[in-house]
């Protein structure tokens, strides 16, 4: 079981890795601009006009400018929502660059994906800990009674709220934790983690996806495949960091630990 596991696992690395490195991977970011940072619509770098809408974003642009829209040449006025689906999909694009839409809180943004950014010639690979069953431990899922919004520092400096929806209680070491977990749309929780290695041994905080629960709140907190989050990768992103309770006390030593050198 532990041999199959470990390959398991070792097959999730190589996705991983491929993933963070694809073409419109995080590491291809090179921007994120906030309209409201630019009230002449002129965003850095980017063409056309983007201004803000009652629901949205208004892009105007020439046909000089060289921007496209819904894969043809784009020359006029089109009202864009956020993007919602992968990157690639995006409705703009400029060259091979994807720009996407987002909003955070009513604040209205684009980013800027180049599939030829220096951070995907100089990718490294992920450091990460071989796999350790005793990484894997039984969790219970205890649900709040309704969704709890709590106020977080996030890495482009900016307090954001971060949705929680339950507590994951589990016990390591013989000592009994807990983390605050948000519940995804599939039913999977997402926890945002600190421990004692962060920022010494392991980037400054890290992501981890327990397992759907049960009917009974039973899930699998496994450490091996604690993830990165995607400002380790790219500076223009705007993870949230841990939110109170959610610093662990001990060592994780355990799942992705930084971006390779």
């Amino acid at each position: 079981m532990t041999t199959d596991a470990s390959d398991a696992w070792k097959l999730w690395h190589e996705h991983r890795v491929e993933a963070v490195s694809e073409p419109y991977g995080p590491l291809a970011l090179i921007g994120t601009h906030w309209l409201d940072d630019h009230p002449d619509g002129r965003l850095p770098g980017l063409p056309g006009i983007w201004a803000l809408a009652d629901d949205g974003v208004v892009l105007t642009a020439t046909g000089a400018d060289g921007l496209t829209v819904d894969g043809r040449p784009f020359d006029g006025e089109v009202r864009l929502s956020a993007d919602l689906g992968p990157t690639e999909t995006a409705r703009v694009a400029y060259g091979e660059r994807r720009l996407v839409v987002l909003v955070r809180e009513g604040v209205w943004g684009v980013r800027d994906f180049d599939p030829a950014a220096p951070a995907r010639r100089e990718f490294r690979g992920i450091e990460a800990t071989p796999y350790d069953p005793r990484w894997s431990v039984p969790g219970r899922f205890t649900p709040y009674d309704a969704r709890r919004t709590v106020r977080v520092p996030n890495a482009d400096g900016v307090e954001r709220g971060l949705g929680l929806g339950g507590e994951v209680a589990f016990v390591f070491d013989g000592q009994e934790l807990t983390l605050k977990a948000a519940v995804r749309d599939d039913g999977s929780l997402w926890a945002v983690f600190g421990d004692t290695t962060s920022g010494d041994g392991s980037y400054r905080f890290r992501f981890l996806y327990p397992s759907v629960p049960d009917a009974e709140g039973r899930t699998t907190v496994d450490f091996n495949r604690a993830l990165l989050p995607p400002c380790a990768f790219a500076d223009h992103f705007i993870c949230p960091f841990p939110p109170p309770g959610n610093t662990l006390g001990v060592a994780v030593a355990a799942g992705e630990r930084n971006p390779g050198r």
